[in-house]
Parts: C-alpha cells; sequence; structure tokens
C-alpha cells in the first residue's frame, strides 16, 4: 500500500500546475459562452432550429468548465 502513495505523491501536481488548469478551465468557460452566442446567431438557412440546439449544447459546457477550475483552484489551495 505504501507504494502506491509514493507513486502518487511523484506525479502529484504542484500548486502552480493546479492554478494554470484552473485558470485555462476559466477561460474555456468563457470561450464555450461566446462560441455559444456566435452559434446561436450563425443560423444556415435551412435549418435556423440546429444553430439554435448547438449553441444551447455548447452553452452547457459552460458550468462543467468552471466547476472544474474551481476544483482544481481548491486543490491548489489545500497543498
Amino acid at each position: 500500500m505504501e507504494e502506491v502513495s509514493e507513486k502518487a505523491a511523484k506525479f502529484s501536481p504542484s500548486r502552480d500546475a493546479l492554478y494554470t488548469a484552473s485558470d485555462v478551465a476559466v477561460g474555456l468557460g468563457f470561450a464555450s459562452i461566446a462560441a455559444s452566442i456566435v452559434t446561436w446567431f450563425l443560423n444556415k438557412p435551412k435549418d435556423p432550429a440546429h444553430s439554435e440546439r448547438f449553441g444551447i449544447f455548447i452553452g452547457l459546457w459552460v458550468p462543467s468548465f468552471f466547476i472544474l477550475a474551481n476544483y482544481l483552484a481548491h486543490r491548489a489551495d489545500s497543498k
């Protein structure tokens, strides 16, 4: 059992790496907001409902990125 914890300690990301990953996740969340808005307004004349649905689908990613960013920042703070 000790070997597993030693290996886990070797591959544990540093505090700076966790903060960087948190910042990336926040950036991806805001990029998803922008992509959702752009996709929503880029309606194609044949099927405008498809653009609206795809825009909403992209918008659903935003909370996931923000939750991930919060988790990573919290984990970095606990180190």
